[in-house]
């Protein structure tokens, strides 16, 4: 008989299991892969981006999408930035910011690892990794009207007044992701949101993607815009070429707001008016117009565009006031529709998940289940690329422990 018990051993995980038993809770922690914390061993490039400094919680919907983003405005002001950062420096982990908020370990994910692992040490959390989950019944557990869970697993029955599903999204199958958290969501008779993956590179069929293919490798600073003009967002970050399409921060961040079928509008310029640059250099310069261009884009983006226009493979003082025109606008207004992503195998995020209409944001705990609790990624809360997503694996994992101990100091 356990307090509580939490299955999936990724951030929010972690994290809620060392918050629990710190408060007092007998805790398990359940996963079924062999390693602990595969996402955050992988994430920005070995060092986790476990945080933004940027993350305005009184108005979450700037940095968080899904049907209602105000969800995550409770859990994330109780929790924030810097109560995370707080932590790192009582480990002694020294961090740094990279960009745009992003804080980045110094050394490696590995530290943040062992910091939330000695966090559970500190908590009495018992963890059973790599252990399967069999099954979950629910019975009525004495006179105080709560229900108990009683899960088989591959090392025995377990049973708890308080379950947490922190088991994650389908983004990246290869290190241990799997659909077990949506399953049980059916199980419970819980709405569940559509998951497509977010934070995911784009594609284009072989056809049209056939001039940028040799374009692979190069990457340029962009705005990236999508949506009507109602709903339009856009980024100003780093654009990616690949063989199969577009990747980068700019097309990650994109690709959460993206549509199937609705085009992208891309600046490849930003803060240049090429129209008057390309104008001015037509009156001073007799350079071929590729290299004029090559002043302001990486060469071989300038030497691809203008090999598809015949009528600009000259001197510029010798080209055409209307083809440098329709140059200039083709570069700050390139428009071009994917015709699908990467999956969810590149993906960084699943978008959907559990509907926030039936839990709590201030204890994360089903409405309609008592003791059943969703936390992190399984919820249709997805964040920006930036550390978003692990502030609000923290967050939720914070407010879900908080109100099971809540809970048991209420109990008589």
């Amino acid at each position: 008989m356990f307090d509580a018990i939490i299955i999936g051993a990724g951030a929010a995980g972690l994290f809620c299991a060392a918050q629990a038993g710190q408060r007092g809770l007998k805790v398990l922690l359940i996963d079924h892969a062999a390693k602990v914390a595969e996402k955050i061993r992988i994430s920005g490039g070995g060092r986790c981006n476990f945080t933004n400094r940027d993350l305005d919680v009184r108005a979450p919907h700037k940095h968080f999408v899904g049907q209602n983003p105000q969800f995550c405005r409770s859990a994330l002001s109780r929790f924030t930035p810097a109560d995370f950062i707080a932590l790192m420096d009582k480990h002694g982990i020294a961090h740094h910011e990279k960009h745009k908020g992003q804080l980045f370990a110094d050394r490696s994910a590995e530290d943040i690892i062992a910091m939330l692992l000695a966090e559970c040490a500190d908590g009495g959390v018992q963890h059973w990794q790599p252990c399967q989950v069999k099954s979950i019944d629910v019975s009525p557990s004495g006179s105080d009207g709560g229900e108990s869970y009683q899960i088989e697993t591959e090392r025995g029955r377990v049973q708890t007044p308080n379950l947490v599903i922190a088991s994650g999204g389908l983004s990246i199958p290869k290190i241990g992701a799997s659909d077990f958290g949506y399953r049980l969501a059916q199980q419970f008779r819980l709405p569940l949101v559509e998951r497509t993956p977010g934070l995911v590179p784009l594609t284009f069929d072989g056809a049209s993607w056939q001039p940028y293919a040799e374009l692979a490798g190069l990457a340029l600073p962009v705005e990236i815009s999508t949506g009507s003009k109602k709903e339009r967002v856009s980024f100003h970050e780093d654009l990616l070429f690949t063989h199969r399409g577009l990747s980068g921060p700019a097309v990650l961040q994109i690709s959460s707001y993206w549509k199937p079928g609705t085009p992208l509008q891309i600046n490849l310029l930003p803060g240049v008016d090429m129209a008057q640059v390309l104008s001015e250099a037509k009156l001073h310069s007799r350079k071929l117009v590729a290299n004029e261009l090559a002043a302001h884009l990486p060469a071989r983006l300038a030497d691809a565009w203008v090999a598809r226009m015949p009528e600009l493979q000259r001197p510029i003082n010798e080209a055409g006031d209307k083809a440098l025109l329709r140059l200039a606008e083709r570069l700050m207004r390139w428009e071009i529709t994917p015709t699908g992503t990467e999956g969810y195998k590149k993906a960084e995020v699943t978008l959907g998940g559990v509907d926030t209409k039936v839990l709590s944001q201030q204890s994360m705990e089903c409405k309609t289940q008592p003791g059943l609790f969703f936390i992190g990624e399984v919820v249709d809360i997805t964040g920006w690329l930036g550390g978003y997503n692990f502030q609000w694996a923290w967050a939720s994992a914070h407010a879900c422990a908080q109100a099971m101990a809540e809970k048991q100091s209420n109990l008589p």
